[in-house]
């Protein structure tokens, strides 16, 4: 008789909704990039996670380094109106997270940026979107 401490559990797929919604983030974040390139940002990374927090797209033109959330909704002034506190607070750990491991000191500034992405709009890009309340 097999021993039960090692039988194999079952991995569950992930919900629709949630393979949806993963895809679609994917997609925005892929448009908002291809949007800073065009504005003359050159693209450090995307999907940056630290134990603290991700931050989606981290860009650099010249002296100045944002750190961007994209958000994706039907429409762009739901997308305007989603970044969180939580979501705040969170990004701003992780830009310091990126900041301690990734020094450079050509930056002479730093923004905290939104780019909103609806179907069949371009793109918005919201400098300075929000403050990290330090």
């Amino acid at each position: 008789m097999p021993d039960e401490r090692f039988r194999a559990t079952p991995i569950q797929a992930p919900r629709p909704e949630r393979q949806i919604a993963f895809r679609t983030g994917i997609s925005a974040e892929s448009r908002a990039a291809a949007f800073l390139i065009a504005k003359g940002f050159r693209i450090l990374a995307r999907r940056w996670r630290s134990p603290v927090g991700e931050i989606d797209i981290i860009a650099r033109r010249r002296a100045l380094l944002i750190f961007v959330e994209v958000k994706a909704r039907d429409q762009l002034d739901d997308a305007a109106w989603s970044v969180t506190d939580r979501q705040r607070l969170r990004i701003a750990a992780a830009a310091e997270a990126w900041l301690a491991r990734y020094a450079d000191d050509r930056i002479r500034d730093i923004r905290f940026d939104a780019v909103l992405i609806a179907p069949g709009r371009l793109p918005r890009h919201i400098p300075s979107a929000f403050d990290t309340g330090g």
